[in-house]
């Protein structure tokens, strides 16, 4: 059963959208298409790509950061009306941060022959890594662009993962050997070769060395390798390497239903939990018109607000250890275990709970949840106290992280950093204040912020975030509405129970929507959250099936690595420790 949800009429935030547009090479508008999010959409030709972006990248157009890039692959996809034609589409999201809801999505036709499109790293730089990542995956040709190779499969492989025509599953193939001569090639191309990555060998007055860290050392937490060329103990240069960890969530995204991804997504950010739940599910309501019920919006923010305190507390112990403090990350860690007993308590599950529903949640609180969470919300702050003059107050942690590592709010807007990232430079901006969903715009909360955009700051401003989650879980637990905790609704997944045990023809219709999915109705929809390491979006694309036609998983941590080289240049190999335990990621968030 499938219901259509109308789309949104154009306002006038499109003719703004459409005249910043049109002001370079004008007429170059293809079409302007309604999408589920409301997010203005307009089609331009590829030749008028880079003056249209050249344009929208100007001060006075407002849209500063490039938030996402991604490709659909439209070979299959059968409900495209009123879009041009086209074999593979490019989509550029742009964000602002002048005011709220000020988004826009450009999207340019390929056709199937010549997938070609100018590149826009000189005008973001943080389009390099998103660039390669289409051209390893979907294998669209950015023309001008410096260094494009594989990023997220190995550089030997065949093919392109994201396309419709490639395989999925490795039972879709002959079964896998490997010759002598084959292991040796994949050693070969493994090997670094300086120049390959645009670094020299030598000075005019020192020769460099080349320094592999990762992809196993602990300090880059998870597979992940960056090649330092070194001038002694300082750095000239660093090349991140990722990839090591990619498993094809997006790819996964589209051949599950829409209700079994779910736990997927927890996959994502696994320190994140229900909190990778909440844009995915978000999305599918979009798509669906489903509107959520009061009390499960509140439970939803509950949780992802105590899983925000959990991964902020590993990021806190774990920075500390990075710069050589061994005893925090243990009371820390005590602590996320308080935060798991709530957790365990609610969802039956600590880390990976997929607890979130299309419609709403799993199941209802249980008895005794608000003394737990009551309890938890008495004990932290004095805890906190004590972590401030263990950490933040002794001199050795603030030597290891104050004035290294620092960018300004013009250079995070340009790589597209967002989260405690972006606000550790000065700039008050958080997505549940600029665009709030769930029931974020009923609750009060403070936008913590710092002013150095070093290592130090960017810690400041985690443990300034959890006093805040703090105070929006303590009101929650005194306004938590009563209600239902699913909509009553057909395309709800699962079903709420009452009509589910109805009759035959409810308890069938049940038994479609969990084994099947529900089937969605065709449309795109994208949808945004202030997740534990900056902004993670889904944009999901339906063509009316059981399952999503294309899936775009925009995580924080990808743009956020991309950025190492930048601040890391004339540091020494110590103060990239330091740098990186304070950008806090985790490779399955970059890697996906």
């Amino acid at each position: 059963m499938s219901v259509t949800a109308p789309p949104r009429p154009a306002d006038a935030r499109d003719a703004t959208m459409l005249a910043q547009i049109s002001d370079t090479v004008p007429p170059i508008v293809l079409a302007v298409e309604r999408t589920r999010d409301e997010v203005p959409t307009v089609w331009i030709a590829r030749e008028h790509l880079h003056g249209a972006m050249a344009r929208l990248r100007q001060p006075d157009a407002g849209l500063r950061m490039l938030f996402d890039l991604t490709a659909i692959d439209e070979r299959q996809r059968t409900h495209r009306a009123d879009q041009p034609d086209s074999a593979f589409t490019l989509v550029y999201h742009l964000m602002s941060f002048a005011g709220p809801g000020d988004e826009l999505r450009l999207k340019v036709p390929l056709p199937a022959d010549s997938p070609h499109a100018p590149t826009i790293t000189d005008l973001w730089p943080n389009a390099n890594w998103y660039e390669r990542e289409v051209w390893d995956l979907f294998g669209i040709v950015f023309d001008g662009h410096p260094f494009l190779r594989r990023i997220l499969t190995p550089p030997t492989w065949t093919g392109h993962p994201l396309r419709k025509d490639h395989y999925a599953r490795a039972t879709e193939m002959p079964p896998y050997s490997l010759t002598e001569d084959q292991e040796f090639a994949e050693q070969e191309a493994l090997r670094f070769d300086p120049a390959q990555w645009g670094m020299r060998r030598h000075s005019a007055n020192s020769d460099f060395m080349f320094l592999n860290l990762g992809p196993n050392h602990p300090s880059v937490h998870g597979v992940f390798r960056i090649v330092l060329q070194l001038d002694g103990e300082r750095i000239v240069d660093a090349v991140p390497d990722i990839g090591f960890h990619h498993r094809g969530a997006e790819k996964m995204g589209e051949r599950q239903s829409w209700h079994s991804f779910i736990p997927y997504t927890d996959r994502v950010d696994y320190l994140g939990g229900v909190m990778n739940n909440f844009p995915y599910v978000m999305a599918v309501e979009k798509l669906a018109g489903i509107t959520v019920p009061d009390r499960a919006q509140m439970i939803r923010v509950m949780l992802a607000e105590l899983f925000r305190i959990a991964s902020h507390l590993v990021f806190y112990g774990t920075m500390t250890q990075d710069v050589g403090q061994l005893s925090p990350v243990f009371y820390m860690f005590s602590d996320r275990e308080r935060v798991f007993e709530i957790i365990e308590a609610i969802c039956g599950f600590r880390m990976h709970p997929a607890w979130f529903r299309i419609g709403g949640v799993a199941m209802d609180l249980p008895r005794g949840w608000d003394g737990l969470v009551r309890a938890f919300l008495d004990y932290l702050p004095r805890r906190l106290d004590e972590y401030d003059k263990m950490v933040m107050r002794n001199g050795i942690f603030r030597a290891r992280t104050r004035g290294v590592g620092a960018y300004t709010v013009r250079e995070a807007v340009e790589w597209g950093v967002t989260g405690p990232g972006l606000r550790a430079c000065g700039l008050a901006w958080d997505y549940r204040r600029q665009a709030p969903y769930a029931c974020y715009d009923q609750l009060e909360f403070d936008i913590p912020t710092a002013a150095n955009g070093d290592c130090y700051d960017r810690v400041v401003v985690h443990i300034a975030e959890i006093r805040q989650s703090l105070r929006i879980i303590r009101q929650c637990v005194d306004n938590m509405p009563a209600g239902p905790i699913k909509a009553d609704h057909p395309l709800t997944t699962p079903p709420p129970r009452a009509r589910t045990m109805h009759d035959i023809e409810t308890l069938i219709h049940h038994f479609l929507n969990v084994s099947w999915g529900p089937v969605i109705p065709p449309g795109e929809a994208r949808a945004c959250v202030e997740a534990t390491k900056g902004l993670n979006s889904y944009h999901l694309v339906s063509d009316g099936g059981t399952m999503s036609y294309r899936t775009r998983i925009r995580t924080p941590s990808f743009p956020h690595l991309q950025m190492i080289p930048l601040i890391s240049r004339g540091t020494m190999i110590a103060d990239l420790i330091a740098i990186i335990g304070s950008i806090d990621f985790v490779m399955a968030d970059v890697d996906r």
